[in-house]
């Protein structure tokens, strides 16, 4: 990937795993993207030596829940998502809002990892800050809201999860993780779930937030009408 120091960029988006971590430089036109990369190299990439004017990273969190914003109390958020997923005693617990869904997303960004906040604290933004870690389905339901499509999907996958959230225009019908220790797993979710929706695959594209192998990309072609990078 060439880098350009003197390039106008504006922003990076970087995803986190217990896996490492892969980045996207974008210059509002273009995009330049890493691929998956090990945590030895966070000290050593250009890219994540300089200050931009937008930052994102998220963690690819499978321990999310969301909860309508009419049902939301946060003195019970912990209690709600140890009731979805399986929490330590030490796990942090927060929310953030997604209004575009009239929702609360709340996480645990406690995945034994340390790679998320040594990133955040390197890359910054113009003034100086440090971009809050959040989870990789805030960015998924936002990402959904993009899509040009009626039939709108929006997935990740990394570290045995696949992150998923499908949505009809502004309805949103899915946001779930799933457990899926291959590729092939991680695409029986999918089509499961497209399957339970009703939606045609072969009228409808699939957008990736993560990096995809040739061999992953190609598996995915085969049933939906394109496969997209976003």
């Amino acid at each position: 990937m060439d880098w350009n120091p003197k390039q106008k960029i504006n922003g990076i988006s970087i995803q986190v795993c217990l896996n490492g971590y892969s980045f996207k430089v974008s210059d509002g036109l273009a995009a330049r993207e890493s691929g998956w990369l090990g945590a030895d190299s966070v000290f050593t990439a250009p890219e994540l030596q300089r200050r931009y004017p937008r930052v994102e990273v998220s963690l690819l969190t499978p321990k999310v829940a969301l909860v309508p914003s009419s049902f939301f109390d946060e003195s019970s958020m912990r209690q709600c998502l140890a009731d979805t997923v399986i929490l330590d005693e030490g796990d942090e617990v927060c929310h953030i809002a997604v209004p575009e869904f009239a929702a609360e997303l709340v996480y645990s960004p406690t995945i034994g990892e340390m790679l998320s906040r040594t990133i955040s604290r390197a890359v910054l933004d113009e003034d100086g800050n440090a971009p809050e870690v959040l989870p990789e389905m805030y960015y998924i339901l936002k990402d959904l809201l993009k899509v040009e499509e009626y039939n709108r999907i929006v997935a990740s996958y990394a570290a045995g999860y696949l992150h998923l959230g499908i949505s009809q225009g502004r309805n949103l019908l899915l946001a779930n993780v799933f457990r899926a220790a291959d590729f092939t797993t991680a695409e029986y979710f999918l089509f499961l779930a497209i399957r339970n929706l009703q939606l045609n695959p072969e009228v409808t594209s699939v957008y990736f937030r993560t990096p995809l192998s040739g061999e992953e990309e190609m598996s995915l072609y085969r049933y939906f009408k394109s496969v997209e990078r976003l």
